[in-house]
């Protein structure tokens, strides 16, 4: 016979326990073990065998021919990108991110448009009523939107309401407010999240109903709940950024229907979340006069070149004291390691300087194609020697010196070009770059030479 036996829960992680603990074993984190009850049957377990009574399943091979899903335009061109072309009917979406960041904000744009081109929408809010969800919409201009409004938390409900006419689209905001009745627990626990996200994406898939799911995020800015909620559904997307700035970034980090290295980019303005179809003038600052210690890099997103600014301030210290260093959008590790190559392979002494490195905009970067254009600014920085204003800065950096080819260099280039730049210093046998002149680079010398102008 079935026995109940009490089990921990980890709500930060998942993980379970058969007793209580003050700290989880396996994420660390104090105070997040809950206890639940689960059904335990030895016996059943040890005497069924699955190997017969079921049901055969057909089996088809690899060559046989499938059709591309339909796709449900947004009406918003950055989205589309984000997500692969549009939103896959019956697909179920998960989008996370900071608390103000924007997802609600976006979401109720996207549920509008599809709305207003004759889609039946449907957005279901379980931390707003009805009317604020309304008084939002207003505000940013979004009132006459024919968008069907619920405030709700009982997945039996929503499903109940929703099941007999089917919405195109149905928007649930969020996840970690919904609660299901099949088992026991507060709403955005462990159980009641992997539940009620089960429910609703099995509705999703029987029916074709496309659900977005906005999930919460933890202190670490990973989305809050089990780790299988985001094995559940088909994409995954992080809205990123910071509230002090002003863009917004939408990537997705999961795409079963498409790929995961493209990205939307947004700027909060008074109206809502506009589009940026040229988020380089983003991350640029004004190209004035030429300033020591920047230098620019064409990043890649996807198939989108954005050109950001690398700023680096060095700072001389008396002797004895402790230089710093300290980089933000730029991987700490990678800055010790060029300025060790610097040292080692071009001479140049930081070690009596404190070092700060800042990628403009709040701009993220984990490209080793930044390595060139990080050296510039420092070498830049600490020489007092501008880099050209005109010229853009790419290439991998290798411990020995060399300076190594990057990906897509052709399409960086092309872009910077369209943006005005004139030169581009690139690493030797790089392909491409109508319309720039090109100095080539085969080791970090040879750049620390062209800024001092030996």
């Amino acid at each position: 016979m079935a026995k109940v036996k009490p089990r921990y829960v980890c709500q930060a992680c998942g993980s379970v326990s058969h007793r209580w603990q003050g700290q989880c074993a396996d994420c660390a984190e104090w105070n997040s073990l809950v206890q639940e009850s689960a059904e335990v049957s030895s016996i059943f377990a040890a005497k069924h065998n699955l190997q017969g009574g079921g049901r055969r399943i057909q089996l088809v091979g690899l060559e046989t021919p499938a059709a591309l899903p339909d796709r449900l335009p947004s009406g918003i061109a950055e989205f589309d990108r984000a997500i692969g072309g549009g939103i896959v009917a019956g697909s179920a979406l998960l989008v996370g991110g900071d608390p103000g960041i924007g997802k609600s904000t976006l979401l109720l744009q996207v549920a509008a448009r599809l709305a207003a081109a004759g889609r039946d929408v449907v957005y279901v809010s379980g931390e707003e009523s009805a009317e604020q969800v309304r008084l939002r919409a207003v505000r940013l201009g979004l009132g006459a939107a024919p968008v069907r409004l619920a405030a709700a938390t009982s997945v039996r409900d929503i499903l109940t309401t929703v099941t007999d006419d089917p919405p195109a689209l149905l928007v649930i905001d969020s996840i970690q407010t919904m609660h299901s009745d099949l088992i026991e627990g507060a709403p955005g626990t462990v159980s009641q999240v992997r539940a009620s996200a089960q429910e609703l994406v099995r509705f999703a898939k029987e029916r074709g109903t496309a659900v977005v799911l906005v999930g919460h995020v933890t202190k670490d800015g990973t989305i809050a709940g089990p780790r299988v909620l985001e094995h559940m559904v088909d994409t995954v997307l992080s809205f990123e950024g910071e509230r002090s700035h002003q863009y917004r970034i939408l990537r997705a980090m999961k795409n079963r229907f498409g790929g995961t290295d493209e990205i939307g980019v947004f700027a909060m303005e008074t109206e809502g979340l506009t589009e940026v179809p040229n988020p380089s003038a983003l991350f640029l600052t004004h190209r004035g006069e030429p300033v020591s210690g920047t230098s620019v890099f064409p990043a890649m997103e996807g198939s989108r070149p954005v050109l950001v600014e690398i700023q680096a301030l060095t700072v001389r210290l008396a002797s004895g004291a402790t230089p710093r260093r300290a980089a933000v959008g730029w991987d700490s590790g990678r800055l010790a390691m060029i300025l060790a190559v610097l040292e080692a392979r071009c001479g140049m002494s930081f070690a009596t300087a404190e070092v700060y490195l800042n990628v403009a905009g709040g701009y993220r970067l984990s490209d080793p194609a930044a390595d060139l254009a990080v050296a510039a600014a420092l070498v830049s920085a600490m020489s007092e020697r501008p880099v050209p204003s005109e010229a853009v800065v790419l290439g991998e950096i290798a411990l020995s010196g060399e300076i190594r080819p990057v990906a897509h260099a052709g399409l960086r280039l092309k872009e910077s070009a369209k943006l005005g730049f004139e030169t581009g210093w690139v690493p030797k046998g790089v392909k491409g770059g109508e319309g720039l002149r090109l100095a080539e680079f085969g080791n970090l010398r040879g750049l620390v030479d062209q800024i001092l102008g030996r």
